[in-house]
């Protein structure tokens, strides 16, 4: 059984590590589809890419529910969540507030998540993907707010419908699902209201 003091380490600096972590990742939501570094030092668990541990420890707390998929929640990374960021860990993927992925190509139904309400379209949850590349694999031409004309990010994205899935979000507005892909200590942003172009390998 793994103890407290076995478990990998949070930030090496919470207030600069965390202030730095915060800069990537409105960088990433101003930029939709741009990839962007999170340079922070940061422990992760097994399981859990350096990207998706400093982002949890940023943004969890205990008034932030999250859902772990198998992959992750098999490891260690549920006994390194609850004792750095507090945040409690729950069954049901649609009472979540972020769901870290880690085996993308097994997502469940986009439905199967909150969505958001009219009155609180914020209450949704945000996925972060882990992905085996934001550099190389299929070019997918996005565009929507923040994107000026469109933008090619070039990726190797499970599911590969991952954009034909997130297209409802154009029928749920403002309601709808925000993700974000991490690939090591890269990450992209693709909120609701980015669309896909089209993508082709």
């Amino acid at each position: 059984m793994t103890t407290v003091a076995e478990l990998p380490p949070g930030f090496s600096d919470k207030v600069l590590s965390a202030q730095s972590t915060f800069r990537s990742v409105m960088d990433a939501l101003a930029r939709p589809g741009t990839v962007q570094r999170i340079a922070a030092s940061a422990g992760a668990p097994e399981g859990m890419m350096h990207g998706t541990a400093a982002i949890a420890l940023m943004l969890f707390d205990h008034d932030t529910p999250i859902w772990l998929d198998g992959a992750i929640s098999t490891s260690d990374a549920a006994k390194w969540l609850k004792f750095h960021t507090g945040a409690p860990i729950i069954d049901h993927p649609a009472m979540a507030g972020f769901a870290l992925i880690g085996d993308p190509k097994n997502l469940p139904a986009l439905d199967r998540f909150a969505l958001g309400s009219s009155e609180y379209p914020d209450r949704s949850t945000t996925l972060i993907l882990q992905v085996d590349s934001l550099s190389r694999g299929t070019a997918y031409e996005l565009h929507g707010p923040g994107i000026d004309g469109s933008t090619l990010l070039t990726a190797s994205i499970e599911p590969h419908d991952l954009f034909d899935r997130l297209a409802v979000n154009a029928t749920l507005f403002p309601r709808g699902i925000d993700v974000v892909l991490v690939d090591g200590s890269s990450i992209v942003a693709i909120p609701r209201t980015t669309r896909l172009v089209h993508g082709k390998n």
